[in-house]
Parts: structure tokens; C-alpha cells; sequence
């Protein structure tokens, strides 16, 4: 996010196409689907392995857009 001349605040996408997010999380729902649909586990590995996929997407989905930064100013 930056602000432009006038002043008003403008936020800036990345240059990853919406067709191209879809795609990703497509697969990523349809990886996470095998893997819990056809690797043996416990419920609660399941579980954990869901939570962290889909914390690793949307932190993805948040830094693509700007909401999250892209680490620690030192």
C-alpha cells in the first residue's frame, strides 16, 4: 500500500493472475482431499495437517494481496 499523489491510498495486487490463485487453490483442496481421503492416519493427525494447510494458504492469500507483510524490518 502506498500513497499516490493526491494522497488517497492505493493498494497495489501482485501481478499473479486471479485465474492463476484459483488454479493454486484448487489443487491444494484437491492434495489435501487425497491425502485425508486415501493415506491411513489418526483423526487428529488429519486435523493438524488441515489447520496447517489452511493457515499456509491464507497467510499466502494475505501477503499476495498486501495485508501481510513480507517479514521483520530490521
Amino acid at each position: 500500500m502506498v500513497l499516490n499523489k493526491g494522497g488517497t491510498l492505493v493498494v497495489f495486487l501482485a501481478t499473479i493472475p486471479i485465474i492463476q490463485i484459483l488454479v493454486v487453490l484448487v489443487i491444494a483442496g484437491v492434495v489435501l482431499w487425497l491425502v485425508e481421503s486415501y493415506i491411513p492416519m489418526a483423526a487428529p493427525f488429519k486435523v493438524v495437517i488441515r489447520v496447517v494447510v489452511i493457515l499456509l494458504l491464507c497467510l499466502w492469500l494475505l501477503s499476495l494481496f498486501g495485508l501481510l507483510g513480507t517479514g521483520i524490518n530490521v
